[in-house]
């Protein structure tokens, strides 16, 4: 398939190097020079797709994302489809998709998790939107998760993806807490002289084995 990916700093940049990677072609834009974009703007990433065309959108959440996607409204055609990947609240993603209804342009969210590593691990994918137009995009979603069964989950429709994300945070956020009043725990502790390692013997085989 083809894909345009916008936005390629540390997320965008190495799913776009993993789709390429999985044989599909990636168009890239970044607003920055100095990134590995193949288009210097949105008109001519849209130019150098064929119809119909996914583009992914992979930048900050609010207005970063709002202003890509008003821009591509009116440079995509009926039966084009957008991707919000970003970390949008979940109660934009209707907005976007009745604001591009009209157009005939199809929208899906997807929340994304796997940070740095995804590029070589895989990255978890709750997407939102229907059943059609998931399968449309599949290829790109398979590329992008970790081999096997499990990572990519069709959550709900439009903004169930990010709404799914928005929970799967929660629980990183009380994960990552957690973690950090254990490790304190042990520092005053007169019993464990090396909290470090212990935390790093849970890696393999513990019930609270993390990359976190």
């Amino acid at each position: 398939m083809q894909l345009g990916m916008i936005g390629l700093g540390r997320m965008g940049g190495n799913m776009a190097k993993r789709i390429a990677a999985a044989g599909h072609e990636v168009v890239g834009y970044d607003h920055s020079p100095e990134s590995d974009r193949t288009v210097a703007s949105l008109k001519e990433l849209v130019a150098a797709l064929k119809a119909p065309r996914l583009v992914w959108v992979m930048v900050p959440a609010g207005e970063a994302t709002d202003s890509t996607i008003n821009e591509l409204a009116e440079l995509l055609q009926p039966g084009d489809m957008i991707i919000d990947g970003g970390n949008s609240r979940y109660t934009d993603d209707a907005r976007h998709a009745a604001e591009l209804e009209p157009k005939g342009i199809h929208f899906m969210d997807c929340g994304v998790s796997g940070g740095v590593w995804g590029i070589d691990r895989g990255y978890a994918l709750m997407v939102g939107g229907n059943k059609d137009d998931f399968e449309t995009a599949r290829p790109i979603f398979e590329a992008l998760k970790p081999e096997g069964d499990s990572g990519l989950v069709l959550a709900g429709p439009v903004g169930g993806g990010h709404f799914a994300k928005m929970v799967h945070n929660g629980i990183e956020y009380g994960m990552m807490q957690a973690f950090g009043e254990g490790f304190a725990t042990m520092v005053k502790s007169d019993l464990v002289d090396d909290p470090a390692a212990v935390m790093s013997s849970w890696r393999d085989g513990s019930v609270v084995q993390s990359w976190l």
